[in-house]
């Protein structure tokens, strides 16, 4: 089953490799969509693929990488629409 989560994280979640971390994961997990930083300090991404790889994904943002503190994310989910190739980093 296909799913898609569009999700705002806030915290200290810039400059500790957020970005690349979570492309990383997407790409180990077959997710496609993006990820990039808002001028709020917030990361934005959207993760689409099969339901399971994308809760991973939506895990991997609740606790982000080594040196980032995430304080809380805004999920969303959408309808998978099919319209990413890969994944990757928006700036």
């Amino acid at each position: 089953m296909k799913a898609r989560a569009h999700v705002f994280v806030s915290g200290r979640v810039q400059g500790v490799f957020f970005r690349w971390e979570t492309r990383d994961e997407a790409v180990r997990h077959g997710v496609k969509g993006w990820v990039r930083n808002l001028p709020d300090g917030r990361v934005e991404a959207v993760f689409e693929g099969e339901k399971e790889a994308v809760e991973k994904l939506v895990e991997f943002c609740r606790r982000g990488p080594p040196g980032a503190r995430v304080e809380k994310i805004q999920l969303i989910w959408e309808t998978p629409a099919g319209e990413f190739e890969g994944f990757h980093i928006r700036r």
